[in-house]
């Protein structure tokens, strides 16, 4: 790899933006559309991005399967949970794991003596995560959500359709780039 693609690297570890590594990197912004979705596609640079990502996740264990167990508190939560058999809510350092992780804020109202020392709070508000946006996630991961346009019968493909419609005019493309889902 030359230089300028080590940066690339770098640069895209950043943010997975391929553009933005690229002008990053001291590529023209013209071109960093082009560049960026080539370098992509250069089996060394990918192969570099690869190991840098798995050494990121190992050191940081910041992992595909950590996320989704993360998700799945979310998106599991029993707020029962979270609660004596009085209706009372647990003090925070009894609540289980799950629990506490799906806590995404706490509105206390205190009340302090002379000193400003604390003699009593009270919880006013408990604001949980998004079970929906977490359900939503593990029903895409598991396939359950068919977020992709599909055409049935003979209908062409809208996007084949515009292609040939400016490969039969003047109109010329300025730039096509590969999408990266990563």
């Amino acid at each position: 790899m030359t230089p300028k693609q080590r940066v690339f690297v770098r640069e895209y570890l950043v943010d997975l933006n391929a553009t933005q590594a690229a002008i990053r990197a001291g590529y023209s912004p013209r071109t960093a559309v082009k560049i960026g979705s080539e370098n992509l596609l250069k089996p060394d640079i990918a192969r570099e991005i690869q190991r840098a990502m798995d050494e990121r996740a190992a050191r940081t264990g910041v992992t595909a399967e950590r996320v989704l167990q993360e998700i799945a508190k979310l998106a599991f939560l029993d707020i029962r949970k979270a609660f004596n058999p009085d209706g009372s809510m647990k003090p925070l350092d009894q609540l289980d794991d799950e629990t506490a992780a799906a806590i995404a804020g706490l509105e206390v109202s205190e009340e302090l003596d002379e000193g400003g020392e604390v003699v009593r709070a009270r919880l006013k508000k408990l604001k949980l995560s998004d079970k929906i946006g977490a359900l939503t996630l593990l029903a895409r991961h598991l396939g359950m959500l068919n977020d992709k346009l599909t055409l049935k019968g003979d209908a062409e493909n809208p996007l084949t359709l515009l292609v040939k419609a400016i490969q039969g005019t003047s109109i010329k493309p300025v730039a096509t780039a590969a999408l990266s889902t990563h």
